[in-house]
């Protein structure tokens, strides 16, 4: 089988949060903590956290801070977290790379291997809950220069993936919500 990377995209500020969603805590867990282990449960590897906002004090929350890549510009948007991201898994040997937002407590281990189940190189695949496209999305390594190219603003690869033919949209709502967390009030009671 094809070694499938996990990028966690975790470097924004969270300004609708109130902070980086990255520090937020559910269930005494970490949100960067919390999706790190989804992502390595799944069987992800290897995996590498993008951050930006406070850096240092998301490092501190790793298991092995050595995945962490920061993203110098990451105020410009989450297309420079995903370029930093696939920047970094070049080196590897990964066929594909999962990608997964830590705003998404309701994402686990389950969507990751359902949507990421027989990727490879060519692989262009996306969760989707009741028919809604949604995260995490899997990229094969094929792909990750075009992508890299076209990655600006807040888009990360909307643009890119929008309308592709070879896009396979994989149904996850009966394994978790795929809801992001924007505001305090968005968290899971």
């Amino acid at each position: 089988m094809a070694e499938v990377a996990g990028l966690l995209l975790a470097a924004g500020a969270g300004r609708r949060f109130g902070g980086p969603k990255a520090l937020a805590v559910l269930d005494g867990e970490p949100f960067v903590a919390r999706a790190l282990r989804v992502l390595a449960d799944a069987g992800c590897t290897p995996v590498r956290v993008v951050l930006g906002a406070a850096a240092g004090e998301v490092r501190a929350l790793l298991p092995e801070p050595e995945v962490a890549v920061v993203a110098e510009d990451w105020e410009s948007g989450m297309g420079a977290s995903l370029r930093a991201g696939l920047k970094a898994l070049e080196a590897t040997g990964a066929a594909a790379a999962v990608v997964h937002l830590v705003d998404l407590p309701g994402v686990g281990a389950e969507v990751v291997r359902r949507v990421a189940a027989g990727a490879g190189e060519n692989t262009v695949a996306r969760a989707a809950y009741d028919g809604l496209p949604g995260h995490p999305v899997v990229l094969g390594r094929h792909w990750w220069p075009e992508i890299e190219a076209g990655a600006s603003g807040d888009k990360g690869a909307r643009d890119w993936l929008k309308g592709r033919p070879d896009l396979r949209l994989v149904e996850c709502g009966d394994l978790g919500t795929g809801h992001d967390v924007d505001r305090r009030e968005d968290l899971p009671r």
